[in-house]
């Protein structure tokens, strides 16, 4: 930083555990519309898959206010190092988890296009693959609380799991619309949620190679792969 006198580095201190909560608070609420937007999907809830459609303006809101508070931080703070990487990460993962909550936003409003649709197997596997995704959300945002670049490792690793349950959905739903033209319709709007859940398992991932970048200066591809922690 420009300045290293304490009361400078505890103000700096306190304006980025601010940033931190807002995105803390971001992925609460992503985590919360994907987890519901399962919930209407499987019980065919309009009125709450309607709900999460009109909840998404928190997190753009949030956003918003996240970006406005790391744009003032660099212009007052003037960080340097492995403190201005901790503020542009934090505006650039704000942005990533907005984007998040807008899957959950796409997901619930093909919930009344699937209202009067009798149960389709691969139905049942999606809440599994959501669940896997928003924890790998839940436990970077985790990470980049706590700076830990090899719980940010941990999280990319798994994303090979949401990828298996996007293939195996997306094979079983050709299946369905070859074997009868009227699964057609349907089985589209379930390969299109299951995409955006695929892409939530993809974003995480992203906000991890932006964790490990802010924890270490280096880019997760670059990691050494000496350490017994880290995956090969």
């Amino acid at each position: 930083m420009a300045t290293t006198s304490g009361h400078t580095l505890k103000a700096f201190d306190e304006d980025l555990d601010r940033l931190r909560a807002l995105i803390s608070q971001m992925g609460g609420l992503a985590e919360h519309a994907i987890r519901e937007s399962m919930r209407c999907l499987i019980q065919r809830d309009l009125e709450g898959a309607e709900k999460i459609v009109e909840n998404d303006k928190k997190l753009d809101a949030l956003e918003i206010e996240t970006e406005r508070r790391a744009v003032q931080l660099i212009a007052l703070r003037a960080p340097m190092a492995g403190d201005l990487r901790d503020v542009v990460a934090a505006m650039k993962i704000s942005s990533v988890v907005e984007r998040i909550g807008d899957y959950a936003k796409n997901i619930s409003k093909r919930v009344p296009l699937l209202d009067n649709v009798g149960n389709i197997e691969p139905i049942s596997l999606l809440p599994e693959m959501a669940r896997i995704a928003t924890g790998m959300v839940h436990d970077v945002l985790n990470a980049f609380v706590q700076r830990d670049a090899e719980a940010a490792v941990r999280v990319v690793e798994r994303d090979a799991a949401v990828d298996d349950f996007y293939n195996s959905i997306f094979r079983t739903l050709l299946t369905f619309m070859m074997e009868d033209p009227h699964n057609i319709g349907p089985s589209t709007h379930l390969l299109f949620i299951a995409k955006n859940i695929e892409r939530v398992g993809d974003h995480a991932t992203n906000i991890a190679e932006m964790v490990y970048y802010a924890a270490t200066g280096q880019h997760l591809a670059d990691r050494p792969r000496g350490s017994s922690s880290i995956g090969a």
